[in-house]
């Protein structure tokens, strides 16, 4: 998530067992801690932050909380640095907008990752990243960059669920026939793993071989219907039916869906109206000018202020209709 969202729900659920890791732009500028108070004889206001820390500058970084190198299959060597009780510089913008009262001093932990290679072999960058917590040891250090590198998997989990599952398939009207469809769905991608020592690689021709214990859950979903004859079932046979008859052809339906409200409002917390059909903005909003009439043919031309047009302006032809310019582009 981005940096200024992560700060912000750290503040929300302050108090709360949570903590908030995000990555943050590789150009931000963190503060330190405030000093200790000293006496000025000049007098005015003690500092509110502390010295800069300039991520894109290394002279302004200092010693590290933490620092720890770890051999990975992918990455190469992967090494983290950690500083502590660093906290941005918030300003009134994004989602500080309507925050009331003065905006709060957030510390936390920032963390580099960088590695010796990619395996795509792309450009090779430093990863910065924020934890709302302090005082990170190196195990907090390393389960914060690993967790973070999981993220991607997470990403293809929820690809995985709409395209293969069709988790967002139905459309559905009632929130809570929502709730129930997401946990069938749930339900059904922990079948799919749990049955992953049973099933047999169907694989693709341009797939690569995988052993059983590696197989992706789309892997086991097509080996899934030859399990399923196998294995039993708490559920007792289905009985023949027949479907309803239903609404009768050509008659209304009196019992609509209902519609539930998404919930939109306005940054000035103001539920939103949509306009309707045929309304205009002079309609919407009574104290905008007159527009000046619309003229056929007739390019550039303005209302004066007493409502007749403006006779400098020069009036082009009108342009012919789209018959007569084909008939023209003919020779007919």
């Amino acid at each position: 998530m981005p940096d200024t969202t992560a700060l912000r729900i750290a503040h929300l659920l302050v108090g709360l067992p949570v903590e908030i890791l995000g990555r943050t732009r590789s150009g931000r500028v963190m503060r330190r801690p405030t000093p200790p108070r000293v006496y000025d004889p000049k007098g005015g206001r003690p500092p509110k932050h502390g010295g800069e820390f300039v991520l894109g500058d290394p002279a302004t970084w200092g010693e590290e909380r933490a620092v720890t190198v770890t051999d990975t299959r992918l990455y190469g060597q992967a090494t983290a640095r950690a500083w502590d009780r660093l906290h941005p510089r918030l300003t009134r913008r994004a989602a500080w907008l309507d925050h009331v009262g003065p905006l709060p001093i957030i510390e936390g932990t920032v963390i580099r990752l960088s590695v010796e290679h990619l395996p795509s072999d792309g450009v090779n960058k430093p990863v910065w990243l924020w934890w709302s917590r302090t005082g990170a040891t190196e195990a907090d250090v390393d389960r914060c960059w690993q967790a973070f590198l999981r993220r991607f998997d997470i990403e293809h989990t929820f690809r995985m669920l709409k395209q293969t599952l069709g988790w967002t398939r139905p459309r559905l009207r009632d929130s809570a026939a929502a709730g129930r469809w997401t946990w069938l769905i749930i339900t059904a991608h922990t079948e799919l793993r749990l049955a992953r020592p049973l099933a047999t690689d169907l694989r693709r021709p341009w797939e690569k071989p995988a052993p059983p214990y590696k197989l992706t859950p789309a892997r086991v979903r097509r080996e899934f219907r030859n399990l399923r004859t196998t294995t039993g079932s708490p559920a007792g046979a289905p009985k023949a039916t027949r479907p309803g008859p239903g609404r009768p052809p050509g008659s209304k339906n009196r019992r609509p869906a209902p519609r539930h409200d998404v919930g939109r409002v306005l940054v000035g917390s103001e539920p939103h109206q949509r306009p309707g059909e045929h309304d205009s903005p002079r309609d919407l909003d009574p104290d905008l000018p007159a527009r000046a009439p619309h003229h056929s043919g007739i390019t550039g031309v303005r209302g004066t202020s007493d409502g007749t047009l403006n006779n400098k302006l020069t009036a082009s032809p009108t342009r012919a209709p789209m018959a007569d310019r084909v008939a023209r582009e003919h020779g007919r």
